[in-house]
């Protein structure tokens, strides 16, 4: 949505007043961006060197880009119209790619009918209940019945106890680890939904796209806009508190300086929430403290060779990472310097004892199991290995997820307010989801933002 169209709600309401959003990844950058256009004074506070969370870059054998994976598709059209927005549209590149799957030993495509048709794994039954399901996920408009339904249940019923043990089970658990078990049916319907969404545009095919140059391009970009827009923007700066004293928000900075605005929008994950306002109510606190997040551990290596030509290969058999992301089957090696960058990620549940796992632990592990799934790469082929570690990346969708656990936008401190990545309850944590979240969060922001006589009074 353009400035003009943001700026066009606010007719008539009271004035704009200075903001402070604690948390500056592309959330808070997003928000930061909208608040400014309706008028706001907005500051910026992000703990890290730099802003962008998630989307931020690295530095891997001499070359630079994305710390994490990160794709985008054609129907991802709240960041498309950011990157828009931003100048970046032209810098988008599409690619189809295709789809691996590692199963019994055995590396096999999954990119097509016929492939699909012929893969060992299932039966001519299974493989129909299996496309039934994910039609059936596809075509599914409302997510909310879901939400009382685990996930396992629900993929029992449609694909059967076989389908469901082959496949769904190890893909859940190489995502949600055992965390599986507390999952909604409505976490499997916004997976299919997003991939499926081009598909029900129009299209016969799913295309992937990136940013030519990687996030590291549109956060500089973003960055330079946002302070070219007023946004004053603090990074390095780690918040020790926040404390709502009626007349205004006073945010304490682990460095003892401290900052008055009129109101705060809080976008860190819950736990944070939590440990930096201890003026909210037990209620709130518990609410808060029911949402449950999947961390990663996910490597990054560069390569002199490619590995199987798949942008994304899904395994089944027990590795220690729980995917192959090649991310040059998409992006041409030649950013690489002809090498291949893949990721291996490892999503955890907070109490995994992998967390306590060194760098060179999980190199050693990581690469002995690339190995055995890619016989001919040599461990001198391997140019390149880090690895990138976030507790809090994902906010599980547990049973009756949006009325018991999801945070509240508005909180009992007339002035702090929550706008974080657990509130994305009927779709799954990508960059697009976030923008829209952002969006969504400034329209609900704006009439509280303008009217704090008439909150406080009730």
């Amino acid at each position: 949505m353009s400035a003009d169209a943001y700026a066009s709600k606010s007719a008539g309401s009271n004035g704009p007043c200075r903001v402070g959003i604690v948390g500056g990844g592309m959330l808070g950058m997003t928000l930061a961006l909208r608040l400014r256009d309706l008028g706001h004074a907005v500051t910026l506070i992000e703990a890290g060197p730099t802003a962008g969370g998630l989307v931020q870059s690295q530095a891997i054998g001499g070359y630079t880009w994305d710390r994490f994976y990160h794709v985008t598709l054609l129907s991802d059209q709240h960041l498309h119209a950011l990157l828009e927005e931003l100048g970046l549209g032209p810098l988008l590149r599409w690619g189809t790619t295709r789809t691996g799957f590692y199963t019994d030993g055995r590396l096999r495509s999954l990119s097509n009918s016929l492939e699909f048709l012929a893969f060992p794994a299932l039966s001519l039954v299974d493989k129909a209940r299996l496309a039934a399901t994910i039609v059936r996920a596809s075509r599914m408009r409302d997510w909310r019945p879901l939400e009382q339904v685990p996930v396992e249940t629900w993929l029992r019923r449609w694909s059967g106890d076989r389908t469901f043990e082959r496949i769904w089970l190890p893909l859940l658990k190489s995502k949600l680890g055992d965390n599986y078990r507390i999952t909604s049916a409505s976490f499997i319907w916004a997976t299919i939904a997003r991939m499926y969404a081009a598909r029900r545009s129009g299209l016969k095919r799913e295309m992937f796209g990136y940013v030519d140059g990687g996030y590291e391009r549109v956060l500089q970009e973003f960055g330079r806009q946002l302070e070219a827009r007023g946004v004053a923007l603090r990074c390095g700066d780690p918040v020790a508190s926040v404390a709502d004293d009626g007349d205004g928000v006073r945010v304490r900075l682990v460095g003892g300086a401290e900052h008055t605005f009129d109101r705060v929008v809080l976008t860190v994950p819950c736990p944070r929430v939590v440990g930096l306002c201890p003026q909210l109510s037990p209620a709130e606190r518990a609410r808060l403290g029911r949402v449950v997040y999947q961390g990663i551990v996910c490597a990054s290596a560069l390569l002199r060779r490619p590995l199987g030509g798949y942008y994304i290969t899904n395994i089944t058999d027990d590795m220690p990472f729980t995917a192959v992301i090649e991310m040059t089957a998409l992006v041409d090696r030649a950013r690489f310097g002809g090498q291949s960058l893949v990721y291996l990620p490892r999503y955890l549940t907070q109490d995994s004892a992998f967390w306590q796992a060194s760098d060179a632990e999980v190199r050693s592990s990581f690469l002995a199991a690339l190995g055995r799934m890619y016989p001919d790469l040599r461990p001198e082929d391997v140019t390149a290995f880090q690895v990138a570690r976030v507790r809090e990346m994902l906010a599980i969708t547990t049973l009756d997820y949006s009325h018991s656990a999801c945070p509240e936008v508005e909180t009992s401190l007339p002035n702090i307010f929550i706008v974080n990545s657990a509130q994305i309850v009927n779709g799954t944590l990508n960059v697009n989801e976030t923008v829209a979240l952002a969006n969504q969060g400034a329209r609900r922001l704006e009439p509280l933002l303008r009217a704090p006589a008439a909150r406080a009074a009730a």
